[in-house]
């Protein structure tokens, strides 16, 4: 059989392949994953699950955390430690310093997410932090402000940017974790596990997290 971790449009290409052939075929393909914060949640545990979600081998993993959306009870506090957070985070070499950023995989890649950040700021975000980049290492990036149709919403950025949006209520936040054509995975942050479950059977996606 076949097993293909990679972008959808080359995923298709090879599922067709695979039909004409009769080969079995499994494809984890884009995600633009959202981490859902409600209003119960512990704040250093959402903290610290959104760092790692978005910023984790800079953010170059299918499973990576697109869309950060936070209950707009909580999210200004939220808003803020992320930012800090971000500001914290080194950036440089891993084989001669310590650092908890590295390079991103080649220029075609960095010049990817300046652009989508670039895009996404004349669209309306704010770049909270970050933002630039030397060389192949980019800042770890915040972008707030963002609507449901600004490119970086719907696009996979593949660096180490934070999307970060609020919702009124869980509806909205179903909502927005559904306006996706790239439904691989998606978590929720909850003092309430009961909710979460309920709230995690209505989204469209294949891997569910909670409070993790």
């Amino acid at each position: 059989m076949i097993q293909f971790t990679g972008s959808t449009g080359a995923g298709r290409k090879v599922g067709e392949a695979a039909g004409r052939n009769l080969k079995k075929v499994s494809l984890e393909l884009g995600g633009k994953n959202s981490l859902i914060i409600l209003d119960d949640a512990d704040l250093d545990i959402a903290l610290a699950n959104a760092t790692w979600g978005v910023y984790l081998h800079q953010g170059q993993i299918c499973m990576s955390t697109g869309r950060l959306l936070v209950h707009r009870a909580i999210y200004k506090p939220f808003l803020e430690r992320l930012v800090a957070k971000a500001k914290s985070l080194t950036v440089g070499n891993p084989d001669t310093e310590h650092v908890s950023l590295g390079p991103l995989i080649n220029a075609q890649q960095r010049d990817h997410a300046y652009q989508l950040v670039q895009a996404a700021q004349q669209a309306g975000a704010h770049i909270e932090t970050g933002g630039q980049y030397e060389g192949l290492f980019f800042q770890p990036t915040v972008l707030s402000g963002v609507t449901s149709d600004n490119p970086v919403f719907q696009e996979e950025v593949f660096g180490p940017v934070a999307v970060v949006m609020p919702f009124e209520d869980d509806e909205e936040a179903i909502r927005l974790a559904n306006d996706t054509e790239y439904g691989l995975s998606a978590a929720i942050i909850s003092n309430n596990v009961s909710r979460a479950l309920k709230l995690g059977e209505r989204l469209r996606i294949g891997l569910l997290h909670i409070n993790d």
